[in-house]
């Protein structure tokens, strides 16, 4: 978080151009190498990477078993983060976006970052007023640190996922991913989830649609996967459901409804082309990856699982 504030503060300030306030907040960019004309449809796309940054809040229900009073922590984990996040991140990208004078050449391959935007941000600010971009450099890799640890969360919470999936015998190899070491931490469930992730960021090292795919499946898989528990929460036990210390009192169904409506606005939004015209390297593969997950994870559901899972172990005494 530090190094976020420094960027928010330090950038505006090191530029010698700064854009004005009716820019930064009135000024819709609709320039694109998309084709795409539709500001609605600009504005719709450019949710994805605003929800992508509003997800892995869940990491502190993941990490329950390990937290004292989880009943309230828990929940109050999962509220700060997303508080922090909006407040910082909206500060955050208010100080980069005063330095932003010349968009179609801060997203033109031509540029010294090749068209990574915010880079080339980080190098005009510093070179306009060093006459060199190091500093912007060295602003990157701020970024790339900070980067890092939220890849550390995610790997924290799929390992976790993973650990009392495997200890429900839910997984393949059930035995081998919930052991845990002499600190309590599922070692092998960590390194699991370590190698997963390092496969499927693989292609994205060679391919942009790859990136953006494995974004946008990211994002919509893990907000269905926080909206089917609300779903059956508000349809199924709306009456049996036995709510913990902390909760929304007679707000709760309500809220519930707003957030699966919204969860399943963004999957349609998130499954739309975002290039035109439509090519197998501009296809939006989100659809296609999802709804195969889906219908797999289905399947082993009605052919297998059904017949021998029972559910979450408990040990707690009745």
């Amino acid at each position: 978080m530090l190094g976020v504030f420094v960027l928010m503060i330090a950038i505006p300030v090191v530029a010698t151009e700064r854009a004005s306030a009716k820019f930064v907040f009135t000024h819709f960019n609709t320039d694109n190498s998309a084709r795409i004309h539709s500001n609605l449809y600009i504005f719709v796309l450019g949710l994805l990477m605003s929800q992508y940054t509003l997800s892995g809040y869940d990491a502190s229900a993941h990490m329950t078993e390990e937290t004292k009073n989880a009943d309230r922590n828990g929940p109050i984990g999962i509220i700060s983060a997303i508080g922090i996040s909006l407040i910082v991140g909206w500060g955050y990208i208010l100080g980069i976006t005063f330095a932003v004078k010349d968009i179609p050449y801060l997203l033109s391959p031509d540029n010294d970052a090749g068209g990574y935007a915010i880079a080339e941000v980080f190098y005009l600010a510093f070179k306009s007023r060093y006459g060199n971009g190091v500093g912007g450099i060295i602003c990157l890799w701020i970024v790339a640190i900070a980067i890092y640890f939220c890849g550390m969360g995610s790997m924290t919470s799929n390992s976790r996922m993973t650990y009392a999936f495997s200890r429900d015998g839910a997984m393949p190899f059930s035995s081998l991913w919930h052991k845990v070491n002499k600190l309590e931490v599922p070692i092998n469930a960590v390194w699991l989830s370590a190698f997963i992730s390092l496969c499927m960021a693989l292609p994205s090292l060679g391919s942009l649609v790859a990136f953006q795919a494995m974004a946008s499946v990211a994002t919509t898989a893990v907000y269905i996967a926080y909206a089917l528990p609300i779903l059956f929460r508000v349809m199924l036990a709306h009456k049996s459901f036995v709510p913990g210390p902390f909760n929304l009192g007679r707000y709760s169904v309500l809220v519930g409804w707003i957030a699966v409506l919204w969860v399943a606005t963004i999957t349609v939004l998130f499954s739309l082309p975002v290039s035109y015209p439509v090519t197998k390297d501009t296809l939006n593969y989100t659809p296609v990856a999802v709804g195969g997950l889906f219908t797999f994870v289905l399947l082993s559901w009605i052919v297998s699982a059904r017949h021998w899972f029972k559910g979450p172990i408990t040990n707690l005494g009745g």
